[in-house]
């Protein structure tokens, strides 16, 4: 079949990648230079993308203001909010934009042909010909406001929702860490700078610099066009061509990222982060850095990512072993391996849960042990199953998390964005023969850790220590900074604030005319669902589900064990339980062999708690547990008998492995609380609503983080706890071991007889204990009124109501009444005055509770107040039933968005196991699409009771006086 080429591109060739299922075509466009590869494959998901080269040289977040702002309204469409306005009018299965540290990305993804193009002309528009409103600049990056908007002589602040954005994730300390590191390790060129920004820095940047930005990136000659899809490259780039690239007469020169300069000896760097609390005892973070080549290369590329799993992978790896058991630190650092997506590439090794003094041994014991594998190589067993890992990836068709059209997109960005060849990064099939002939080569790995490590010169030492002050003192010079600025204030400098501000807040007052945009609407939703039906058989004693889906070569297998009745000890530890079980020996070997094991068969393994709320009674529960793990076909047995050692024959008496691993988990355990704050404030403030919300806040929320640090605790100072909490761990694998079980299989057609037969070998003579007692939780339904104190410079707002199960009638209307709220009034009043990140609301099946919430979030108790208000907005006349018609676009969306061909398969089977048939769910759809105003504005009197209302926040411990005083109990994290 020959291509139909555009006339303003020309055809550059295209190459198929049979792996991935797709063609890849290239073409240029011929005025401006702009590159168009586009991934032509048979799915209906149709991913665009136009990634511009930003490279900015300061830290004042100017690309990230921009990519904000750029979405505030076009030529086209001169709204003040066309991109969340088109997130409440379209089916898309992805919407969003990213900044990295030198690119600036705008993708969505839709399987709507009509959403597609609705959505390609919004982004086109917003992209090339943004307004770039001086009040989108001062709303979205930052600005003076009074404390009392019209008073000039209130106190004088900062607002902006990047600002606060950027305080939020400044307030981890692994983003400090990473943004320290790559300040050092790049002296001079862009990555040098944090492209997000820096709180201190973002006040600085002028609103003409961010109109010159865009001057100067946002040309076609600096873009790239990427799509996926079964939309051909002509539709593309017709409208390509006539949405923006034909208005462009010329080619500029392409923003180019310089390379850096090097060092001519090592550099050791000590700096700090903020922590606000008292003990900084083991809080210390040591990384060691190395400047590699750059990424034009795949072979370089798959050179790191092998050097990086020889080294990492597994506690099997040397480099792992040795970062896992010294006496220097706690654990590993969260920043360990290879980092590609610079275009000069990294090498990270570093440990967490250290001390300041420990640098020098840390670094000695690092490069000795690189030496000794330089001297003396590694097995060629542990290259084998690197490399098997590294097909496997390669192998694995994506789309859980992100659609996998735009995840083979991203996985080629880099080498389009540096001038590399996108095609070969994702075509690394003939690299990775290359590279399976070059390990035969037993001087492979040492000659790679010689030169690229050993010999390298531009090395950083970073040692990262906490500062239990520098949170306040970064709050004080802001505050003097402010104070210092009002002062000098002329009486028009205050006015002109007061004025920007009223104009800023009438103009977010101001109803959009919707009609301007385009849309899809309540006719375009599918009618029907996906209702795969997998085979069910018997082997043995073992009732088997299998789905056959195009799994490209790659079997999954899942053991669905139901839980057995714990004691509460039992309960606290299933954390440590499910982290520990797949990481410690099995079946008489011990832990190296059995990670080793598993690296050289599997793709990993993994075990969770599953626990899922009955349809028509939120205080009932489904409970199991589940070990699952993925192999390529051929090792469909050995998976099977990987997974039934770990079960059946755990080794919980390698007692300094499991100390080792505790200290992991305790080592890591706060790094992800403020980045997803909210969903942690959330939790809480529904913890009591039903057993499953309990339990997730008891064994994840906060309760479970607070639960860990005292157990780990006192693991460290009575020496026989660790055995206590062994024999515990012990006495649950038991009692999972010999539970009812079932298997889930998911495979292609090829792998369907080979899985089936390793379910019979291997479990098919099994017997459970039909005599054990079902696991069984209770939930006290008490109202909660909590303040978490932890170290952010932002808060995470929740306020959550007592409702209903999923299977009740108003299920369905709560899920669009959260979407109406957030997309009519929340997001203006929180986000866009309030200058917090983001808020919402929505209906939470499992703690069978609505909930709303704010993120990295400036305000506090005013949020609350605009939670309240959220009701009385509702019965106004501003709440329409075309607003709650969007909403139910959005959840639909949300609910059709496709997975993985694994991933579809997997999600019917736990459908159909907890009840959620097909008519289930068809008829929520139609619960969902049915909804109206007037049962929205009944659902809102009927659940929004003053007195059943929940509040959580995560905060710092500057709140604490208000908190207390507004009756909330405040406990430190």
């Amino acid at each position: 079949m020959s291509l139909k080429i555009h006339p303003a591109f020309e055809y550059l060739g295209s190459t198929p990648i049979d792996t991935l299922k797709v063609n890849v075509e290239h073409y240029r466009h011929k005025v401006t230079g702009a590159e168009h590869y586009h991934l032509a494959a048979d799915d209906p998901q149709n991913v665009f993308m136009v990634a511009l080269r930003t490279v900015p040289m300061d830290s004042t977040g100017v690309a990230h203001i921009l990519e904000h702002t750029v979405l505030c309204g076009s030529e086209k469409y001169p709204v003040r909010d066309p991109f969340f306005m088109m997130i409440r009018r379209s089916l898309n299965t992805f919407m969003n934009a990213f900044t990295s540290s030198d690119w600036t990305a705008y993708p969505f993804a839709t399987e709507n042909r009509k959403d597609f193009q609705n959505l390609l002309q919004v982004y086109m528009d917003a992209v090339f010909f943004p307004n770039l409103d001086p009040l989108d600049f001062a709303q979205e990056g930052h600005r003076f406001e009074f404390e009392e908007m019209d008073n000039s002589e209130s106190k004088l602040t900062y607002k902006g929702v990047v600002f606060n954005e950027m305080k939020g994730a400044m307030s981890s300390p692994v983003s400090t860490l990473w943004q320290t590191l790559t300040s050092e390790l790049y002296p001079t060129n862009t990555y040098h700078y944090n492209s997000g920004g820096e709180p201190e820095d973002i006040p600085n940047l002028t609103y003409q610099q961010l109109k010159d930005f865009h001057a100067f990136h946002y040309h076609p000659s600096n873009s790239v066009f990427m799509t996926y899809g079964d939309i051909s490259a002509f539709e593309h780039q017709t409208q390509f061509e006539e949405l923006g690239l034909a208005r462009f007469k010329d080619t500029v020169a392409k923003v180019e990222v310089t390379t850096e300069q090097r060092y001519s000896e090592p550099k050791c760097v000590t700096s700090h982060y903020a922590l606000d609390e008292e003990d900084c005892a083991k809080k210390t973070y040591i990384n060691i850095a190395w400047l590699l080549g750059e990424n034009k290369d795949p072979l370089e590329v798959l050179k790191g990512h092998l050097l990086s799993a020889v080294l990492l992978d597994n506690s099997s790896c040397p480099m792992r072993r040795v970062l896992e058991d010294t006496d220097l630190a706690e654990a590993p650092s969260p920043l360990c391996g290879f980092e590609e997506s610079n275009k000069e590439m990294a090498f990270v090794l570093g440990v967490q849960g250290s001390e300041a003094d420990n640098t020098e041994a840390f670094e000695k014991l690092i490069l000795d042990e690189l030496q000794r594998i330089a001297t003396e190589g590694v097995e060629p067993e542990l290259l084998q199953a690197m490399l098997h890992q590294l097909e496997l990836s390669q192998r694995e068709v994506g789309g859980d998390s992100y659609p996998y059209g735009l995840q083979l997109i991203l996985q080629s960005l880099a080498g389009a964005m540096h001038g590399g060849d996108p095609i070969a990064l994702l075509d690394v099939d003939s690299a990775l023969h290359e590279l399976e002939e070059e390990i035969k080569n037993p001087q492979f790995i040492p000659k790679l850790i010689q030169e690229w490590l050993l010999d390298n010169s531009h090395r950083v030492t970073l040692t990262l220590v906490p500062d239990t002050e520098l949170s306040a003192k970064k709050d004080q010079a802001e505050q003097e900074k402010l104070a210092q600025i009002q002062a000098q204030l002329s009486d028009a400098e205050k006015q002109q604030i007061v004025e920007q501000a009223l104009a800023l807040d009438k103009r977010q007052g101001e109803d959009d005319d919707p009609s301007l945009l385009p849309e899809v609407t309540k006719d375009d939703i599918p009618v029907d669902i996906k209702n795969h039906q997998g085979e069910q058989r018997q082997i043995g004693t073992v009732s088997v589900t299998d789905y056959v889906c195009g799994s490209n070569g790659i079997s999954y297998q899942q053991m669905v064990m139901q839980m057995p009745e714990l004691s509460e000890q039992q309960q606290a530890l299933m954390p440590l339980f499910s982290s520990a079980i797949t990481e410690i020996g099995s079946a008489g070997r011990g832990y190296l062999q059995t990670q080793a094991l598993q690296a050289a068969v599997t793709g990993g393994l993994s075990a969770r708690t599953s626990l899922r709320d009955d349809l028509n009674d939120s205080q009932k529960l489904h409970s199991h547990y589940i070990l699952g793990s993925k192999a390529l076909n051929r090792n469909a047995t050995e998976m099977s008998q990987v997974l039934f050692d770990t079960l059946h024959a755990p080794n919980f008496a390698e007692h300094q492995r499991l100390q080792d691993l505790f200290a992991q988990i305790r080592a890591g355990i706060d790094q992800g609380i403020t980045g997803s704050g909210h969903a942690h404030a959330m939790m809480a403030a529904m913890q009591n609503f039903t057993p499953i919300a309990q339990w997730k806040f008891a064994r994840s929320g906060f309760a479970g983080v607070r639960s860990i640090k005292d157990l780990y605790q006192a693991s460290q100072e009575t020496p026989d706890k660790i055995q206590e909490i062994a024999g515990e761990l012990e006495t649950i694998a038991t009692k999972i071991a010999s539970a009812p079980r079932q298997a889930l299989l998911v495979t292609d057609e090829q792998g369907l007889d080979g899985s089936l037969q390793a379910v019979e070998s291997v479990w098919g003579s099994e017997q459970a204990n039909q005599q054990q007692s079902d696991f069984s939780l209770q939930a006290s339904n008490q109202a909660v009124k909590q303040a978490w104190i932890t170290s952010t410079q932002v808060n995470f707002c929740a306020m959550a109501y007592p409702a209903v199960p999923s299977g009740h009638p108003d299920a369905a209307k709560l899920a669009v009444l959260g979407a109406c709220l957030r997309n009519g009034f929340l997001h203006t009043a929180v986000r866009e005055k309030g200058g917090a990140y983001g808020g919402g609301a929505s209906y939470n099946a499992e703690a069978a509770g609505f909930v709303f919430y704010s993120y990295r979030d400036p305000r506090l108790m005013e949020t609350y107040d605009d939670f309240t208000r959220a009701k009385d907005w509702l019965m106004s006349s501003e709440a329409t039933q075309a607003k709650v018609d969007e909403a139910i676009l959005n959840v639909i969306s949300a609910m059709d968005k496709p997975g993985s061909p694994a991933g579809e398969m997997k999600k019917a089977f736990y459908q159909q196991l907890y009840g959620r048939t097909y008519e289930v769910r068809m008829a929520y759809r139609q619960g969902v699409i049915s909804t109206t105003i007037d049962e929205l504005r009944e659902l809102a009197e009927k659940y929004f009771k003053p007195e059943d209302a929940s509040y959580a926040v995560l905060t710092h411990s500057g709140s604490k006086e208000l908190l207390t005083d507004k009756g909330f109990d405040c406990k430190q994290l």
